[in-house]
């Protein structure tokens, strides 16, 4: 009784042996899918075999190897050239309406023989509708996958920034935004498979998450353009109506900048001159606004707007801040003054930023680096070294955000020889100019003709010999 039981139980392992268990594996119609079998001992050698359920290894099986390093595909029509193996992994290209079957992998090492079944289903993902959507427009997304038995899978999204979404029945629908734009990929749990669908929402790109920073030494640049996966034309599809820049001064009204004329090919049309120029060639996304110098009128808001026929307007607000150094009592000094530098952006700066004063090279101050972080440089005393081009910079970490120039000029301080040489070279001056009129006076003296010195009457008698 034993013996049959033990004969029994080998009878009914040799069966799972052979029949092996069932996974399944997703696949998208005209990707390339991938079957793992499971890890072979490296230490044996085996015959291996890649078929479709119901045929026999001498049968024309899909791929195969040998222990020796011979391997083979299917000359088959429908399995020609698509189909290859990466170790005993079965690849096959172009996944097509017929491939959805079971498939089979046997290795054989003597009279040990096991196989393990894979059933590949088919898995569908679609958009509705087609983008690229604009902001506030719906968004209907389908992730379907065919079912074998054991229930329906496990299905969730996750969306561009890679938060999951959990999936009820049906489509997935949601009012897209700018931050829905990207790689959605749906993803099968149960069967450890993902699919990727793209969506694409116009918008512009994210403003600059701080301040611009320029100076009267410094260009400027406002941003304003196009994602890099946006073209223009995929613009003008959605009906865009209007594209301008405002400029909003800290204290003052709205002035228009630049409108944007939507013939072809798209050209700029100015408002008011502030001397700011737009990139050229605006159907290459880029709409920034540029300038070589800053100047102290630059600081405000520039808004960049993009309207469409739906109403659906984009924004970009740009806020510029203007980096001055003024300086105490001016910037012509005399040796032994006082000078008080400041270095500001009109309002207390945020914490992380820094400032950092340079002085001229042959400043004696150039290689003292205290006080040289403070928006405010007191100098009790400034000598001749002190002049020259001073530089306030604008740090963020390790960026250098923008920097300031202020040129100062200083005098030598006169001492009281000095003085003493100056006043008498200036008498001696005085005395040589009033030598020179004096002689003047008296060579002017002698140039006149004696008969109009010695005629004074007021109505002298015409010339001849009168009687005495």
């Amino acid at each position: 009784m034993r013996n049959v039981c033990r004969c029994v139980f080998l009878l009914l392992a040799a069966l799972t042996s052979f029949t092996g268990a069932l996974e399944v594996k997703y696949a998208q119609l005209g990707e390339t899918a991938t079957i793992k079998p499971p890890r072979l001992d490296r230490f044996r050698k085996y015959y291996v075999y890649w078929q479709l359920e119901g045929r026999q290894p001498e049968d024309n099986s899909l791929a195969w190897r040998n222990p020796s390093g011979g391997r083979g595909t299917s000359s088959d029509d429908q399995w020609k050239g698509r189909v290859s193996l990466s170790e005993d992994s079965l690849i096959i290209k172009d996944i097509r309406e017929t491939d959805f079957k079971t498939f089979v992998f046997k290795r054989i090492h003597g009279s040990d023989t096991s196989s393990t079944k894979y059933k590949l289903l088919k898995l569908t993902v679609s958009v509705h509708p087609s983008t690229p959507l604009l902001p506030g427009d719906s968004l209907s997304l389908s992730c379907d996958a065919e079912t074998h038995g054991g229930g329906d899978p496990e299905i969730h999204w996750l969306n561009p920034s890679g938060e999951k979404i959990k999936k009820s029945p049906g489509p997935l629908t949601l009012k897209v935004t700018s931050q829905d734009s990207g790689q959605w990929i749906c993803v099968v749990a149960n069967a450890k498979k993902e699919a990727t669908v793209s969506v694409t929402v116009l918008d512009l790109s994210p403003a600059p998450p701080h301040p611009q920073y320029t100076s009267e030494s410094w260009p400027l640049t406002v941003p304003c353009s196009l994602p890099a996966h946006i073209a223009w034309q995929q613009i003008k599809e959605k009906d865009v109506q209007e594209v301008h820049w405002h400029f909003v001064p800290e204290s003052g009204l709205s002035q228009m900048l630049f409108s944007l004329s939507l013939e072809d090919p798209p050209t700029w049309k100015a408002g008011q001159n502030r001397e700011l120029r737009p990139v050229p060639d605006p159907m290459k996304g880029n709409l920034s606004l540029t300038r070589s110098r800053g100047s102290e009128e630059d600081q405000g808001d520039y808004v960049c707007t993009m309207t469409f026929k739906n109403g659906v307007s984009l924004r970009r607000n740009v806020h510029v801040k203007v980096l001055q150094i003024t300086s105490s009592p001016g910037t012509q000094l005399i040796s032994g003054q006082q000078l008080n530098l400041t270095c500001s952006i009109g309002q207390p700066k945020p914490p992380d930023l820094q400032l950092k004063w340079v002085p001229p090279p042959q400043s004696p101050r150039s290689s003292a680096a205290s006080d040289r972080r403070l928006g405010h440089l007191a100098i009790p005393e400034v000598g001749t070294g002190d002049g020259g081009k001073w530089r306030c910079q604008l740090w963020q970490s390790d960026a250098l955000l923008t920097s300031a120039e202020i040129t100062l000029k200083i005098e030598p301080r006169l001492s009281s020889w000095m003085l003493v040489v100056i006043c008498s070279v200036t008498v001696i001056v005085v005395l040589l100019l009033i030598l020179a009129f004096v002689v003047y006076r008296r060579r002017q003296q002698r140039s006149t003709p004696l008969r109009r010195r010695l005629c004074k009457c007021k109505t002298p008698k015409p010339k001849g010999f009168y009687r005495t």
